[in-house]
């Protein structure tokens, strides 16, 4: 005999729309059902059963319950293995298939259309995939997820320490730090700073199966991209026309994250990928030693985006002018003009010809054509790969002779007028004071900002955390960014707080008042990342406070309980007042009262079975509802009007 749930899936397979490879997909029946389709509503009505239990006479009026039959397929013993309308294979699409003629693709993997719903505990993590809501599936989950938060337990911090949040505060002026799901943290923060912010820097977890990682650092594939999926997606919407982000990551996912970000932000506007070194003496890893991450650069606009530039290395520049007009000026001549690099066919077709050197001899970079006549500016356009060229155009040549050095040398890689060796190679002369005008542009290769340098530092403030990045590296990128003095730079990853101090030491350098923001909802929030920007705040403040907690509550009393009967009391307290998921019958678990099997669960399997009751929707106290007076006890009167001035524009 066949069950409703066995009936219903044998019915709707009849519909090839909601199949791919042989199995339903979840959510477009959902979607479907939503829309009313008419194909699925006659589909439906034509089993006696499945009409009887999704429809109602109403005079004479049959009417769909789209409710009910929504609940129903989203129930776990429905279709616990089904696809969303996004087949179960990651790849590349376009026009519906995976391979692409055009040049246009978008990554589809799983749940692609879905919302990473909760946070990330301890016991979330054990045994237990994570949750979604689809984006098309489930509007009044979706809104509420994502609906501005309340923010409480506000506190201002200076050098001195805590003091006193007196008078109106203009949040648009102050540092911030946010305690919470970062997410929700920044759909929240997005109703103030929406299109403001210039930089984003963010360090997210790299998904390379390391059980320490606190963001749940093995995730699986396709949860891990939708976990960036969503957080990019919004932080999209805080740059400013001519901003630009930073995403650092390992090789595990650089690659698919290059691809999702090029779908997000657009490929016209990605800027380029950074290897940096993060190890150097490391002998671990299979085939190859892991050294070096990467740092992904994408613009809001490339259009808009002020080129990049990097501080002059003075001390490169070691010789001092003597004579002439630029007495006293340091330079430095050790770059050649001829670089064997140089592809002599790519765009160098006025780059071949005679340089006259001091003793009127004509030189010539290496090759088997030379030009016709022998004098000073002569040129040919090279005919092959061997014959090479100068750095400049014989134009930029003739304006710019006065800056050649000629020296001396027995190994001269350059030809005479003869095409025997000659006895000289020229370089060009650099004055240090022009190149700190024109600036120079940033490498995309870094070598300086090694792991151990954060390492090292973050332990001398006397602060535990494995996985701080050197300062030194976020300070580089917003110099080179050239950011204003009164940028806002964004990081929804903050760790340890190594952004605020990069802002902090590029304020100080010139007198900024750039502005911090973070976001950071482990743990370590209380004795990392707010400790850390308290050491080194120097003449600025900054303000913390944690998104007010609804559910979260009960997660956090969940995951300190030791003891069966600390876990009932909690469940008690959940019951009466807290926010329960309509997931919750779990035959394996629940008695037919609807009572827990406590004695047959280990107490690990109890907290998860607890949080799995929660509605993660529910995790936080939406700022619309601080009148509410369920919330009279977590939001005082103090905070209301914190609030209120936060979400102020004025």
């Amino acid at each position: 005999m066949q069950t409703i749930h066995t009936e219903l899936e044998t019915l709707l397979k009849k519909d090839k729309r909601l199949v791919a490879d042989g199995k339903l997909m979840k959510n477009k029946v959902i979607e479907f059902a939503l829309k009313l389709d008419k194909d699925l509503l006659k589909l439906l009505q034509s089993n006696k059963s499945i009409k009887t239990h999704f429809f109602q006479e109403v005079d004479s009026v049959l009417v769909f319950d789209k409710v009910r039959f929504q609940d129903f397929v989203n129930l776990k013993e429905f279709l616990a293995d089904s696809y969303t309308k996004y087949k179960s294979k990651i790849g590349l699409e376009a026009d519906g298939d995976y391979l692409s003629k055009s040049k246009d693709v978008v990554l589809v993997w799983p749940y692609k259309d879905c919302l990473l719903e909760g946070g990330q505990t301890k016991a979330e993590r054990e045994n237990r995939s994570e949750i979604f809501w689809n984006e098309t599936l489930a509007p009044e989950h979706y809104d509420r997820l994502l609906s501005p938060k309340a923010f409480t337990n506000f506190k201002k911090y200076d050098s001195k320490g805590e003091q006193d949040l007196k008078g109106k505060i203009d949040f648009g002026k102050e540092n911030l730090i946010i305690k919470g799901n970062n997410l929700l943290a920044l759909h929240s923060l997005k109703e103030r700073f929406e299109g403001q912010v210039k930089l984003i820097y963010i360090d997210p977890p790299y998904n390379t199966k390391s059980d320490e990682f606190g963001y749940n650092d093995t995730f699986n594939h396709s949860a891990w991209l939708t976990f960036m999926k969503n957080r990019l997606e919004t932080a999209k919407q805080f740059l400013k026309t001519d901003g630009v982000i930073f995403i650092n990551i390992g090789d595990e996912e650089v690659h698919y994250l290059k691809v999702l970000s090029d779908d997000i932000f657009g490929r016209e506007n990605f800027i380029n990928t950074v290897a940096r070194v993060a190890k150097t003496a490391s002998n671990k890893g299979t085939w190859f030693a892991p050294s070096i991450d990467f740092i992904l650069c994408y613009a809001k606009d490339k259009t808009k985006l002020p080129e990049f530039y990097d501080e002059v290395d003075e001390s490169l520049y070691k010789k001092m002018e003597t004579e002439g007009k630029r007495k006293g000026e340091k330079y430095r001549d050790d770059v050649a003009l001829y670089q064997s690099s140089l592809d002599p066919l790519r765009g160098c077709n006025n780059q071949r010809y005679f340089i006259e050197a001091p003793d009127g001899t004509l030189l010539l970079p290496p090759g088997n054509i030379f030009p016709t006549k022998k004098k000073d500016g002569a040129h040919i356009e090279p005919k092959t790969r061997e014959d090479k060229v100068w750095r400049w155009a014989f134009e930029s040549y003739f304006k710019k002779k006065d800056l050649l050095v000629f020296k001396e040398t027995k190994n001269s890689p350059l030809l005479d007028e003869n095409g025997k060796q000659a006895k000289y190679n020229i370089y060009t002369k650099s004055y240090l004071t022009d190149r700190q005008e024109d600036g120079t542009k940033p490498r995309n290769y870094f070598d300086q900002f090694i792991n151990r340098k954060g390492a090292d530092y973050i332990k001398k403030l006397d602060i535990e955390f494995n996985y701080s990045k050197p300062v030194e590296l976020i300070e580089h990128l917003i110099n080179i960014v050239q950011t204003s003095k009164d940028d806002y730079i964004l990081d929804f990853f903050a760790g340890s707080s190594t952004t605020a101090e990069a802002v902090l030491r590029v304020n100080e350098k010139d007198d900024g008042k750039r502005k911090f923001i973070l976001c950071e909802q482990l743990d370590y929030f209380d004795t990392v990342s707010v400790p850390r920007i308290q050491k080194i705040i120097g003449k600025e403040n900054f303000i913390s406070c944690e998104l007010a907690k609804d559910n979260a509550q009960y997660i956090d009393k969940i995951e300190k309980a030791k003891k069966t009967e600390e876990l009932k009391k909690t469940w008690a307290e959940m019951q009466k007042e807290g926010f329960i998921s309509h997931r919750i019958k779990e035959t394996e678990v629940f008695s037919d009262e609807g009572e827990i099997k406590w004695k047959d669960l280990s107490i690990e399997e109890q907290k998860q079975i607890l949080i799995r009751t929660l509605d993660l929707n529910h995790l936080y106290i939406n700022y619309s509802e601080i009148e509410d007076e369920r919330y009279k006890k977590a939001m005082d009167d103090e905070s209301k009007k914190l609030n209120r001035q936060f979400y102020s524009k004025k």
